[in-house]
């Protein structure tokens, strides 16, 4: 492996069971779930290593401590617990579980634990919230099931996606050895504001010269008006062949969004610390989300990033702040201080503007949008 950080607990967890061991495994289950696409994701993270050093779901202590305290209870930071979730109540301790997705065999979970989740807790504790507008609130009352499983976890076979995901050691093996890997996360296509963004991030104080950034956008279930996973996939091969940039890796990752501010943001950094980066791009309101019927916000702009900040000398990773990029008639992209100190005249394109002119047919300024993403998100 190249000379990139290690990962979280020193090593990379690999739970996938060698070929010819595998027929001895599944002669030995004794039932079989199927997997929505949210615990799919889990499973293949926790399988691969991405979710290191946790080794399979988490019991009970180890749930209520990272819903508390944002801590595992061997003390190892974690954002968010994972968690497996069931309507079966005829399960036992011990019984060995198929976990099935969409006519896979994922992987086999030993159960060691079950518990009846005191939901509103969890929402509390995760989110800052109990309310319904919060998607991740919703998803734990309305989607998880009553019952969570904990137990060890066997890997047989990755889920087989429309992105195709490296894993942590396969991405691992294309870094540069001793330099810094600035982490790039993303849920939409990518604009040029981002492209700016990314690019500019390599020439920070804090990154080294011969840095390279990873662009890592999530692949797993995401807030419901979000472009499909299908649809963003395109665009970001098209970007990659376009640009073409060789301080530029690309990868995706198999992650359910939980759009939770400041927790999320840490889940994320421990993530990409196992995927080799040093470095962790966090922009104003990271992950965040707003009511649906006030318009509020559910956290402040900066929560996410003072918290990321906070919890980075720990994870032995450092934080990149995100530039307030702004686009100018005189000189292009340029942060919104410099702007407003030189009085230069700012472009302004919202996203529901863009989408309308994108179903309206209506010319895409280029300075705004790619013009092969926009032919991607343009095609039926």
């Amino acid at each position: 492996m190249n000379s990139v950080i290690a990962p979280y607990g020193g090593s990379l967890v690999d739970l996938m069971v060698p070929a010819e061991q595998q027929a001895q495994l599944l002669a030995s289950v004794t039932t079989s779930i199927e997997c929505s696409d949210r615990n799919a994701c889990d499973v293949e993270l926790l399988v691969v290593g991405g979710f290191s050093p946790e080794r399979g779901f988490m019991h009970q202590e180890n749930y209520n401590s990272v819903v508390a305290t944002h801590r595992t209870s061997s003390g190892y930071l974690f954002g968010l617990p994972l968690v497996f979730d069931t309507s079966r109540d005829d399960l036992q301790l011990g019984d060995r579980v198929l976990l099935t997705y969409k006519g896979q065999n994922l992987a086999v979970l030993t159960v060691q634990d079950q518990w009846l989740p005191d939901k509103t807790i969890e929402a509390k504790g995760c989110y800052g919230t109990t309310s319904l507008e919060h998607p991740a609130v919703r998803m734990i009352a309305m989607e998880r099931k009553h019952r969570y499983l904990g137990g060890s976890l066997q890997g047989l076979e990755l889920p087989k996606r429309v992105f195709p995901c490296k894993t942590p050691a396969q991405v691992r093996q294309s870094l540069p050895s001793g330099e810094d890997v600035v982490a790039f996360q993303c849920r939409n296509p990518i604009h040029r504001a981002h492209y700016e963004l990314f690019t500019r991030a390599l020439h920070a104080s804090n990154v080294s010269a011969a840095a390279v950034v990873l662009v890592h956008p999530t692949c797993g279930p995401t807030q419901e008006d979000d472009i499909p996973g299908t649809v963003r996939f395109q665009t970001y091969e098209k970007l990659a062949a376009e640009v073409d940039n060789p301080r530029i890796r690309w990868a995706y990752l198999p992650y359910a969004m939980h759009m939770a501010g400041p927790r999320e943001a840490l889940q994320h950094m421990i993530i990409r610390r196992n995927y080799g980066c040093t470095h962790f791009i966090i922009g104003r309101d990271m992950a965040g989300c707003k009511s649906c019927i006030s318009g509020e916000d559910f956290y402040s702009p900066y929560e996410a990033q003072d918290f990321a900040t906070a919890c980075a000398p720990e994870l032995s990773m450092q934080t990149v702040p995100s530039l307030n990029l702004v686009y100018t008639q005189e000189e292009g992209y340029v942060t919104a201080e410099h702007a407003e100190a030189r009085g230069l005249h700012v472009q302004k394109l919202s996203g529901t503007q863009f989408r309308q002119m994108l179903r309206s047919g209506e010319e895409i300024p280029e300075w705004f949008a790619f013009r092969s993403v926009v032919e991607v998100l343009r095609t039926p």
